[in-house]
């Protein structure tokens, strides 16, 4: 057990921001952003970019359809809702990704990261310096997330 415990708390240093939206193609790890940093080859940046992509569908076809990812949605949901208490409670440079109102790019929605503080989210940070293949990933998932953005609110204004 004691080389569980070391391997998870090496995982809790491991960061990968992740921009864009929350399915398929619109969901972008920066791995060039990565701490501590990633000199990994560029097959296998793809190839970790793609099950990042598919990590639900996996965990569902895993569960042979008995089932979903809630417990990474959970997960996620706790490290966020974390962060945004210690902003709450006045913890200086609390950044996470979160998907909110943003001007990050043409899109009026888009996750990126975010200085959470007193009174929420304080500053949407920017993109910062993305690799020729993130930005290529970052063109191609525009189309997707608009189209889903439009959904999301045509939803919000019939409700």
């Amino acid at each position: 057990i004691c080389w569980l415990i070391k391997f998870l708390h090496l995982l809790a240093d491991v960061n990968v921001p992740v921009v864009g939206g929350h399915a398929g193609i619109t969901i972008l790890p920066l791995f060039s952003q990565a701490t501590p940093k990633a000199n990994l080859p560029e097959e296998d940046i793809k190839a970790l970019t793609k099950r990042t992509q598919d990590g639900g569908t996996e965990v569902v076809e895993a569960k042979a359809g008995k089932g979903s990812a809630t417990l990474s949605m959970a997960y996620a949901g706790a490290i966020f809702a974390d962060a945004c208490l210690k902003g709450l409670n006045g913890v200086p440079d609390v950044v996470e990704c979160s998907f909110v109102q943003s001007t990050v790019t043409e899109l009026p929605f888009f996750a990126s990261k975010v200085r959470l503080g007193k009174n929420g989210v304080e500053e949407v940070l920017g993109l910062g310096p993305l690799s020729e293949y993130e930005k290529e990933g970052l063109e191609s998932l525009k189309p997707e997330l608009k189209s889903s953005i439009e959904k999301g609110i045509k939803f919000a204004n019939q409700s």
